[in-house]
């Protein structure tokens, strides 16, 4: 047996303690504010806690749209929604698609819209995916495995520039040259396949004391290569800007954020959006979890939330 299946077995035990607990859970709902047989929309499935919890406080006559671009994460949260099955539409899509999926379904306005962005519990510890630098795993990165490009493909094929300026512009990565021109190098003699190679690489890239401080050396990194394999940033944009429209007057807009680049895309759509006014910002600053949830749910400590409502139509 392979070393990450090994790790693999030992991680299977982690995801049901972890892939539970949604991030700001209540501040999010309290947000959208909930109403018994309204129509609400979910637009990153993930794990289900957000999709649950929302079924069950809008009624038997409420409805709600969930969408995941993961195969993987809609089959199983099948499982966790099954009490709600009748009540709920789920659709493998990414949600950039939210306005052409809502017309087809013949959708002419809901009650509110929830983003929770970002790589969830499930993708991160399953080492087949090749998200974690914890796991050796072929490096892949995609969160809709029917995609073509994967990391190994751009880490072999662009240019030490291209690679730089990913790395850089998407990692926020203080060391994004070095970096990319490590693993143009190493590439010459063989393909870099695995997520291990990418570490060692990145960790020859990185000075010995800068490696010392901080987070893991190869964080910045690997989440510049999921954001571009996935072409995060562009389709949390045109998500949003195509769910504002289907808002019904009153109707709420909530987005979770895990990295500032994220946070910059939603801040600035929802002043536009405010500007013009068709959505009233709610949260003047972005609200953060407790310090309580950090200690319980590691991964929030990153999160920011913001929302909006929709304004009545001035027409």
């Amino acid at each position: 047996m392979k070393n990450w299946q090994k790790k693999w077995e030992k991680a299977v035990l982690l995801v049901a303690e972890v892939e539970h607990i949604p991030v700001m859970l209540e501040t999010a709902l309290d947000l959208l504010a909930l109403k018994e047989g309204c129509t609400y929309v979910d637009c990153t499935l993930g794990g289900g806690g957000h999709a649950g919890e929302i079924l069950r406080r809008i009624g038997p006559r409420g409805r709600l749209i969930g969408f995941d671009k993961d195969g993987k994460a809609l089959e199983r949260i099948k499982d966790v929604l099954a009490p709600y099955l009748d009540r709920v539409t789920l659709v493998k899509c990414d949600f950039r698609h939210l306005a052409v999926v809502l017309k087809k379904l013949g959708v002419i306005q809901v009650d509110g819209i929830l983003f929770d962005l970002g790589v969830s519990a499930y993708q991160l510890l399953d080492p087949e995916r090749g998200f974690s630098y914890n796991y050796d795993a072929p490096l892949d990165m995609r969160m809709d495995e029917g995609s073509q490009t994967t990391a190994k493909d751009l880490v072999n094929s662009l240019s030490e520039r291209e690679l730089a300026d990913i790395i850089f512009r998407y990692g926020e990565e203080k060391w994004a040259r070095r970096i990319a021109r490590f693993i143009v190098e190493r590439r010459e003699s063989a393909p870099i396949t695995t997520t291990h190679q990418l570490v060692e690489i990145i960790k020859d890239a990185i000075p010995a004391a800068a490696r010392r401080k901080g987070p893991h050396p190869a964080r910045r990194t690997f989440q510049a290569l999921r954001i571009a394999v996935n072409d995060e940033l562009a389709g949390i944009e045109e998500g949003i800007r195509a769910g504002i429209p289907f808002l019904s007057a009153g109707g709420r807009i909530v987005v979770i954020t895990f990295h500032s680049l994220e946070d910059r895309i939603v801040k600035n759509i929802f002043r536009e959006y405010a500007g013009a006014s068709i959505l009233q910002i709610i949260t003047k600053k972005p609200l953060v979890p407790s310090p309580a949830e950090c200690r319980q749910n590691p991964r929030a400590r990153s999160a920011k939330l913001r929302a909006a409502e929709k304004l009545p139509s001035i027409m």
